[in-house]
């Protein structure tokens, strides 16, 4: 897909995989909206891109119908849907906050889930666009300790796939990110920090422009990195034998 001149929405923009997105696409030559909770940080990241800054918070029912809109008022529509805004909780299942599944489902799951509602019918309209899933590695394997976190994103991983059969022959792609461990501010927030000695994260402008690359070639999915394939296939083949190695790995 042509980025250049393309209008593309950005969730999550504010830091992490989201904000580096956003640079990568900038370089290319899109024109940027871009949503995130940080004012400050959004602010920032606009005046650096000439985006349009749309503060707001996923988990409330309305912000993505409302982001969809402020999104056509500002740039006329868009051409490139970048689902990428999520949170995470890192614990024992039984220790979680009902209020904390709810955070989690809404803005992991239901806010891409609306927000692609919002702005897919125009794309299969003019027949072009793209809508790119930034999804988890914890989506297609489940990891303790992220048990709500992994479900959500598992949930988008056949979300994206149901669509893109849905949508076949529309001329709008429907693209899956896998990512594994990052270098963000992620593993902070969720609670608990990344502790494991491998596999060492990648830099997020490594998986920026992977992600950017992936838009542009219209790839279904793409790992990052991308020997993430290889558990994604012993559990498929082998499910006994990667529980066991899940179980005495991590």
């Amino acid at each position: 897909m042509r980025i250049a001149g393309r209008v593309a929405l950005v969730t999550g923009a504010s830091s992490g995989i989201g904000r580096a997105a956003a640079l990568r696409l900038a370089e290319a030559g899109a024109r940027l909206v871009l949503h995130g909770r940080d004012r400050r940080r959004l602010s920032a990241l606009a005046g650096r891109t000439g985006g349009f800054p749309v503060p707001g918070d996923l988990a409330e029912p309305e912000e993505a119908g409302r982001l969809a809109a402020e999104a056509g008022r500002l740039a006329g529509g868009v051409d490139i849907l970048v689902n990428n805004a999520g949170v995470g909780w890192a614990g024992p299942f039984s220790g979680m906050a009902p209020s904390d599944i709810e955070r989690l489902v809404a803005v992991n799951l239901v806010a891409p889930m609306r927000l692609t509602r919002a702005l897919l019918p125009a794309m299969c309209a003019r027949r072009d666009g793209c809508v790119m899933f930034v999804t988890s590695i914890a989506g297609r394997t489940g990891v303790a300790g992220e048990a709500v976190y992994a479900a959500t994103k598992a949930g988008l991983d056949s979300f994206a796939e149901s669509l893109r059969l849905e949508t076949r022959g529309s001329g709008v792609g429907i693209g899956v990110f896998v990512p594994g461990v990052v270098q963000t501010e992620f593993f902070q927030r969720r609670g608990r920090p990344y502790e494991r000695r491998s596999p060492r994260p990648l830099p997020v402008d490594r998986v920026a422009d992977l992600l950017v690359e992936t838009i542009a070639t219209g790839a279904a999915e793409r790992y990052a990195p991308a020997w993430l394939r290889l558990p994604v296939a012993v559990r498929g083949a082998a499910p006994g034998l990667y529980r066991w190695l899940a179980a005495r790995f991590g």
